[in-house]
């Protein structure tokens, strides 16, 4: 494990979350762990599964493990997704919609889930779940349709090319997202529990496409892409929650177009950093692997 560096009382460390030493030297002392660590991106795990299982799967039941067998470490929080539910098979989505995960991605984080509610209920020990449903914002690292989307524009184009433009999202800005984790690190009543974390609001692909050219100030048009399309996609997530306001008391504060024009208005001021960054994004992992 190396100490990458250290400001405002935030340490920065590098280490591996499969590693036990790693994570033990890592937890040790602490009172709180938030666990987000993951490999996300869904396209590359239709490649490297294995990868997705070993670190997705495997590094949180290291992390849990060496936690429950910390002296200091009194909550555990796993930061899941709502990509474990597949597809809406009814509207809101709640805690108790079926998990059928669409990707290996997805069974990979819900393989995470079942194993840290497994080891809370075997060791009595406090971990909280939860599902946040397509967390956006400023200092993305990932090519989410957001950042692909707003590349395309600010790269001046008037025809954008998308995949699935009809797929349903619940987009929630990662302020409130952030908000519901530490809170579940705090709460006693999350101990236990699974909360899912997003808007309850249902939005069409093609609209936000639209509404981010509009707060532009450009008018564009959509070309279906077909290379785009996912082989098992997600058709519609729309999250109830009513359980993360019930016990977190929480609830989104941040609506869509507010947060795309925080987003986009980050976005904007790394022009060259940002085009660098995810331009032919989806091929990075595999040529490192390769």
């Amino acid at each position: 494990m190396e100490y990458v560096s250290s400001l405002d009382g935030i340490t920065v460390i590098k280490g591996n979350v499969c590693d036990q030493e790693d994570v033990a030297s890592a937890v040790r002392d602490q009172e709180i762990v938030i666990h987000l660590a993951a490999l996300p991106f869904i396209p590359d795990s239709y490649y490297y599964p294995e990868d997705f299982f070993r670190v997705n799967a495997m590094g949180s039941v290291n992390i849990v493990r060496q936690c429950i067998q910390s002296d200091s470490v009194e909550r555990f929080v796993h930061v899941s997704s709502s990509e474990v539910y597949g597809t809406a098979l009814y509207t809101p989505m709640d805690e108790k919609h079926p998990t059928l995960p669409h990707s290996t991605y997805a069974a990979s984080k819900l393989a995470a889930d079942r194993a840290v509610f497994a080891m809370h209920k075997e060791h009595s020990y406090p971990t909280a779940i939860l599902r946040p449903f397509n967390s956006y914002g400023p200092r993305v690292t990932q090519p989410y349709i957001i950042p692909e989307i707003a590349l395309q524009l600010l790269d001046g184009r008037n025809s954008l090319e998308l995949g699935n433009v009809n797929a349903i999202r619940d987009f929630t800005y990662v302020e409130d997202t952030a908000r519901a984790i530490v809170l579940a690190g705090i709460e006693k009543q999350a101990a236990g529990e699974t909360i899912n974390v997003g808007s309850g609001l249902g939005v069409r692909i093609n609209d936000m496409a639209i509404l981010m050219a509009r707060i532009l100030g450009k008018e564009v048009t959509i070309r279906i892409d077909e290379s785009r399309f996912r082989p098992y996609d997600v058709e519609k997530l729309i999250c109830d929650f009513s359980k993360a306001r019930r016990i977190l008391n929480w609830s989104p504060t941040i609506s869509l177009e507010e947060g795309l024009r925080m987003t986009l208005d980050w976005l904007m001021g790394r022009p060259v950093s940002f085009k660098t960054s995810f331009r032919g994004w989806p091929r990075v992992y595999r040529r490192l692997r390769s």
